[in-house]
């Protein structure tokens, strides 16, 4: 495998960022190789049919994604980027969270993505009715005992 820039691995990342916020499904397919995986929520996607069934869901589930950078790393053909997504979901709430990526390239291209985020950032927003708000709020404030 040839050595790839540091510059070049970034530019590939940005524009992976803008294929998802966009929702260009063509984009975000091409970005990946065709031996890739996909790792998110302890579940592990193989390969483009993988990468189609997860960028189908996370736009399923997110309707409007804005991707806000904070920290991004590269080391060789490893990626890290820690970022803030801002969304919308289906019935319109709003949506913060607080994420993390690592991306492995080969030839500018993912070879594997994992992606780490706290599921409890969308459990208030997607609680609908009042025991379900009830008991997200608990589990957020039963994860924070000690802490706050």
């Amino acid at each position: 495998m040839e050595k790839q820039s540091a510059e070049e691995i970034r530019k590939a990342a940005m524009d992976f960022d803008a294929a998802v916020a966009s929702k260009n499904i063509d984009k975000v397919l091409a970005s990946f190789t065709d031996n890739c995986e996909i790792e998110v929520l302890g579940q592990t996607l193989d390969g483009k049919e993988g990468v189609e069934k997860w960028i189908n869901w996370l736009h399923k589930n997110l309707k409007q994604i804005k991707f806000q950078p904070i920290t991004i790393l590269v080391d060789g053909n490893i990626l890290f980027e820690e970022f803030i997504i801002r969304a919308r979901l289906p019935g319109g709430i709003g949506v913060k969270s607080k994420q993390a990526e690592v991306l492995v390239y080969e030839n500018y291209k993912i070879k594997s993505l994992r992606l780490y985020f706290d599921r409890l950032d969308f459990a208030s927003a997607v609680a609908k009715d009042p025991l379900s708000k009830t008991i997200a709020s608990r589990i957020i404030k039963k994860s924070l005992s000690g802490l706050t």
